[in-house]
């Protein structure tokens, strides 16, 4: 799942405080048509996702995908305290100048319970996103799909950290600040494999595990963003920017630049360069 092709969509957000008086439900058990994140900021209790029960501790992330059976306990005497949101998403994509859109069935690349480490960048960023959907100031809903994201980032960021594959993902960026680089030039995947001491099989799968892309369309990627910039000068014909970027072909460009942004260089010439 290519989490950039994702548009969401903010139901409500919800929370409780430990000064606030204790809910009146002890048990509760639904399903949803819509998915939720719930981070733990205090207090006990048990939940119980699908088949895996969990104990409620602060510093607890957990993931509800839609359709998911969940049954929430709270302790008696020391209900626990939390921040959530409840959400839908979308999978929206660009093709060919077509904008397609479809229900995303899949669920989150996200662990139904986790115990997160230095979570107080998470916590502050879920706060933000509470506080700003119950404020309600004008275009709060554009304001919570923003903060919502950044949630997401920060929680990507800080579970990748200490993933197992943590040192793998730092050899990704480690190459794409060589594709940065040598973005003018031509890479193999036996250089980028040499470069990160990673088998060829290996390093593909991987960095697209990581990325959502291959490593040629990421490397095309970064070089028709750079080939949008080139054009946008003005000073350059469409072959001197393809072989600019490394391309020997210049009718092999404009097919890259089309399939990535819908128009063919040229038409993007004409649609955003003025001659005065």
């Amino acid at each position: 799942m290519k989490i950039n092709n994702l548009f969401f969509h903010i139901h409500y957000c919800n929370s409780r405080k430990g000064n606030e008086p204790n809910r009146t439900f002890r048990k509760k058990t639904r399903t949803l048509n819509h998915h939720e994140l719930i981070l733990v900021t205090g207090g006990n209790g048990q939940i119980k996702i699908g088949k895996k029960e969990f104990q409620i501790k602060e510093g607890m992330l957990f993931y509800i995908g839609s359709g998911v059976l969940q049954t929430i306990v709270l302790d008696a005497d020391d209900p626990f305290c939390f921040m959530s949101v409840h959400f839908s998403y979308a999978h929206v994509g660009f093709d060919e100048d077509i904008w397609t859109i479809g229900d995303a069935k899949s669920m989150l690349p996200l662990q139904k319970g986790q115990h997160l480490q230095d979570y107080y960048q998470i916590e502050d960023a879920f706060k933000k996103l509470v506080e700003s959907w119950n404020a309600k100031l004008p275009r709060y809903e554009f304001m919570t799909k923003t903060l919502f994201q950044q949630l997401l980032i920060n929680i990507y960021q800080s579970t990748g950290k200490h993933h197992q594959n943590y040192a793998t993902s730092l050899k990704v960026e480690k190459i794409i600040t060589f594709m940065h680089q040598n973005i003018n030039s031509r890479v193999t995947l036996g250089q980028l494999s040499d470069l990160v001491q990673l088998s060829p099989t290996y390093l593909s799968r991987t960095f697209k595990e990581i990325t959502g892309y291959s490593i040629i369309e990421f490397f095309n990627k970064l070089k028709i963003d750079k080939a949008k910039e080139m054009i946008l000068e003005g000073d350059r014909k469409i072959r001197e920017v393809a072989q600019c970027l490394g391309f020997t072909d210049e009718f092999y460009f404009s097919r890259i630049f089309k399939k990535l942004e819908g128009i063919s260089p040229s038409e993007y010439y004409s649609k955003n360069v003025h001659v005065i």
